[in-house]
């Protein structure tokens, strides 16, 4: 049987491939060029740039670019290039209105909608009535966490039937563990450069946004610095992907971390490239994202790079991080205790963060690298064309 074309379609918010591109447009990138091309022909479509050609290749993927300033026109721009490839599945990448969209334009196609968090299917965005619409036109329902299919499902139960969960990943190359010698020869020379020997760096990486919670971190400085002096806290990010531009929350960022001063340190957005160098140069990792983070990449980056993680016990984040083996959860109603309490205990013990961190590690290939993420789509994709099959031959003996 020859491969079932398969079309996936970004946002349109960032290019592909790009440094400074969303988690959206990294999980394409990582995920696509992994699946078992004996069972698909993949094709990406996504944003033009002036840096990059209209038809290009990601990873050994074609990828066919189009402008998007005008999204409606996007879209349509995407469906008919998607035509002319001629596709048995199209995947629609977290934007629950352009899969209705694509319906209409390819409406032989089957049509696959990815939803990489709740943000797009909230009322900000759309309404009930019209999500309901786009979840009715499509055939399959990813998301990224056992949180966020219980989401979608209590808002359209209707739709439960078509939900299945695919874990993310990151690339366990890239991101070096501390303990390989080549992990530790890095990790060395990095805390070296960077002015780091004899502190205790506690680590966040993200968007500097209320609902990461960074705040909640920060009120803690003072504290815990008192307890250990060698403390030093980084905050790596930007309120914006690929921007440096500050917002009023980010300048409450600063004015916190004034209680704290030589305890803090803050590093404006790096490119994602740059990111592994920043969590093996570290000891741990703190992630007090809101109740709203579906997944959090930036929870099996750091475990790669073998950090114990602590963060709150929300949204996916449970799925992800085992508490007491991995490193820590700390329950929302007591979040800025709970920090402290977790990570003055592993600031208080380099054999309970070392044992910690190569539990990280071990979880993360077990559990949390791409080419697992892809092969479970390649079993999504069995799964479904054994059901239109069987469909089929029930419509032949009627």
């Amino acid at each position: 049987m020859a491969p079932s074309k398969a079309a996936f379609i970004t946002p349109g918010s960032f290019v592909i491939p790009s440094p400074s591109g969303s988690s959206v447009e990294r999980v394409v990138e990582h995920i696509v060029p992994l699946l078992d091309r004996s069972r698909v022909e993949p094709r990406i479509y996504g944003r033009s740039s002036r840096r990059l050609k209209r038809i290009g290749s990601v990873r050994g993927v074609r990828c066919e670019r189009f402008p998007a300033v005008d999204k409606a026109l996007y879209v349509r721009k995407v469906g008919r290039a998607a035509a002319r490839f001629g596709p048995r599945l199209i995947q629609v990448e977290n934007r629950p209105a352009y899969a209705l969209r694509l319906k209409r334009l390819l409406p032989r196609c089957a049509v696959w909608l990815n939803l990489h968090s709740s943000t797009f299917i909230g009322s900000r965005y759309i309404s009930r009535e019209k999500l309901n619409r786009c979840l009715a036109a499509v055939d399959r329902i990813i998301v990224n966490s056992h949180y966020l299919l219980g989401l979608v499902a209590a808002m359209a139960p209707q739709h439960a039937h078509k939900l299945r969960v695919i874990h993310l990943g990151v690339d366990t190359n890239r991101f070096m563990s501390r303990f390989t010698p080549e992990g530790m020869e890095r990790r060395a020379a990095l805390r070296a450069a960077r002015g780091w020997d004899g502190r205790k760096v506690v680590l966040f990486v993200g968007r500097l946004i209320p609902r990461k919670g960074v705040h909640h971190l920060l009120r803690i400085v003072p504290k815990l610095a008192a307890a250990h002096p060698d403390v030093l806290v980084v905050i790596v990010g930007s309120p914006y992907y690929g921007s440096h531009r500050m917002t009023t929350y980010a300048r409450r960022l600063r004015q916190l971390a004034e209680a704290a001063k030589g305890h803090v340190r803050f590093v404006p957005y790096v490119s994602y490239a740059e990111v592994p160098d920043w969590f093996i140069a570290a000891d741990v990792a703190c992630v007090p994202s809101g109740a709203d983070e579906a997944f959090g990449l930036v929870n099996v980056e750091a475990m790669a790079a073998g950090l114990p993680v602590v963060a709150s016990r929300a949204g996916g984040m449970p799925e992800i991080v085992e508490d007491g083996v991995t490193g820590y959860l700390v329950g929302p109603e007591q979040l800025a205790e709970g920090l402290y309490d977790r990570l003055s205990l592993l600031l208080s013990n380099a054999e309970l963060r070392s044992f910690m961190g190569s539990m990280s590690r071990q979880r993360v290939e077990q559990y949390f690298n791409w080419q697992r993420a892809a092969n479970q789509w390649i079993e999504l994709l069995k799964e479904f064309e054994e059901q239109q099959e069987i469909h089929h031959r029930s419509l032949l003996t009627r």
